[in-house]
């Protein structure tokens, strides 16, 4: 069992590849402020398998670019592509301090129990937070069903902690399938009261 992930600490990138031969690696962001987090010098806890030779370890950025729009790093004592395969996949977390911490950047308990509002109205409430591989989902109550909505700036554009709502921007159909599905079954309720009425 990992310990990562824990209130005090933010979860801001994965390993996703190896880069070319000098040990880099293409990295998945889950922050808006990469250039601020990834800094020279700045130190990452690792979660990795408890078998890889790196549990338990921290790894310090040596140096952050982009190349073709790719987020790539380079960490201190991984110098070879050999040595950056090891660490394909582990997650990256850091220390947040109080002072610092990012606009986007929210532990599950904070989100849980908001509004969720479209349009000016709340059409919901979060439920909890998935995390998944490609990205993060926001669980939505939404009467007696649960509706899923990738947790990414495009569709979940504001979050307000202090009026306790998330503001999202679905695509169309996100929360209206189900919505749909439900109409003909109010429609027959209807008509086979108005059948008994006569």
């Amino acid at each position: 069992m990992s310990d990562q992930g824990q209130k005090n600490q933010l979860r801001v990138g994965r390993l996703v590849k190896a880069h070319g031969l000098k040990g880099a690696f293409k990295l998945e962001l889950y922050t808006d402020n990469p250039d601020g987090r990834f800094v020279p010098g700045a130190v990452f806890t690792l979660q990795v398998p408890e078998s890889s030779p790196w549990h338990g370890k921290t790894v310090t950025v040596r140096e952050f670019r982009w190349m073709n729009s790719h987020a790539v790093v380079f960490l201190e004592g991984v110098d070879d592509r050999n040595a950056a395969d090891e660490l394909v996949r582990a997650i990256l977390w850091m220390d947040d301090s109080v002072d610092e911490q990012e606009d986007d950047a929210w532990y599950d308990h904070q989100l849980v129990g908001l509004d969720v509002v479209r349009d000016g109205a709340v059409i919901g409430r979060v439920a909890r937070l998935e995390h998944m591989p490609a990205q993060d989902l926001l669980i939505v109550k939404v009467d007696d069903r649960e509706v899923m909505v990738p947790f990414v700036s495009a569709i979940v554009p504001e979050v307000n902690l202090a009026e306790g709502r998330v503001t999202v921007t679905p695509p169309t159909g996100l929360f209206e399938e189900s919505d749909d599905d439900a109409q003909p079954e109010v429609a027959r309720d209807d008509s086979a009261e108005h059948a008994t009425e006569a």
